[in-house]
């Protein structure tokens, strides 16, 4: 239980520095808005993102009625980028989470054990990250199906290898480390020193890869559902782009295409800039040079 809070008191830690970060808190603050939009969707004016509308509505440019516009069948543009930011937002955590955990216990299995176990791991490893990821989604998404857990899956399945790596070299140099000796001098097992020692001194790492997959899944399901291969029964901002493109209206109806290319780009820069955050954070002598 100690070792857990350590761990937890780390990631506050952290936070408390990311936020004292130029580039951290605004990272925060872009991702703020877009999870205030995600939880209250339904009370932001919107309407069903799938539903059409009247003929006399469609495509009609911004106005009280429609702040965003509507599109080829007089949907409401602003209820599809509304409801497609938590589909992108579910998708990023989602993802990032099965991701980071398969990357991490491989990656401490590894970094622990040496040996066989180590070998056996790291050739799965190099075997995963020798697969052509972006044919490999389209070939997979047109064999399982177009459904964003299918794509939540994709990811967790083919994602995990720079995880496991990073985690691996850290966990060798912990192994080593006196606290860790002490506690194996005094009769503490395998399990306890991989869970209970090393992995709350990974916690910030792991928190900083999360940072970067979510970014990665984010843009993998915009890709994907442009291609054609998104989820048809949900809205997502890639799949706005691909209904514009097939539809001939990508450079005629600009309040349907900019949308969704504006929020993709904020919520990858709203990762981007926290990982920035914590990759600073993280590097010797951080602390130091501020004072803190």
């Amino acid at each position: 239980m100690f070792k857990l809070l350590k761990g937890l008191q780390s990631v506050k830690e952290l936070s408390k520095l990311i936020i004292a970060h130029k580039m951290g808190i605004t990272g925060i603050v872009l991702f703020a808005i877009f999870g205030v939009i995600a939880i209250f969707a339904p009370y932001l004016r919107t309407v069903d993102p799938m539903r059409g509308g009247l003929p006399v509505n469609i495509l009609q440019p911004p106005s009280s009625q429609f702040w965003l516009g509507t599109d080829n069948l007089a949907r409401d543009v602003w209820s599809q980028i509304v409801y497609s930011t938590r589909i992108s937002l579910t998708i990023g955590f989602v993802a990032a989470f099965v991701t980071v955990s398969i990357g991490t216990l491989l990656g401490l299995m590894a970094g622990y054990f040496r040996g066989k176990i180590e070998e056996v791991i790291m050739r799965i490893v190099e075997y995963f990250m020798m697969l052509p990821f972006l044919p490999l989604m389209l070939v997979s998404a047109a064999v399982l199906g177009q459904s964003i857990w299918n794509v939540v899956i994709l990811i967790g399945i083919l994602a995990w290898t720079g995880t496991a790596r990073i985690i691996r070299s850290q966990v060798l140099s912990l192994r080593e480390r006196a606290f860790v000796e002490a506690s194996r001098s005094v009769g503490a097992g395998d399990r306890l020193l991989i869970f209970g020692e090393i992995l709350p001194n990974v916690v910030p790492l792991i928190f900083a890869q999360g940072i970067v997959l979510c970014t990665w899944a984010i843009y993998a399901e915009a890709t994907l559902a442009f291609l054609g291969l998104g989820d048809p029964a949900v809205m997502s901002w890639g799949k706005m782009l691909n209904l514009a493109y097939s539809s001939g209206y990508l450079t005629r109806a600009p309040w349907w295409v900019i949308p969704p290319i504006a929020c993709i780009v904020l919520l990858i820069l709203a990762f981007t800039f926290l990982g920035t955050a914590v990759s600073d954070i993280m590097k010797p002598g951080y602390r130091e040079a501020r004072g803190l």
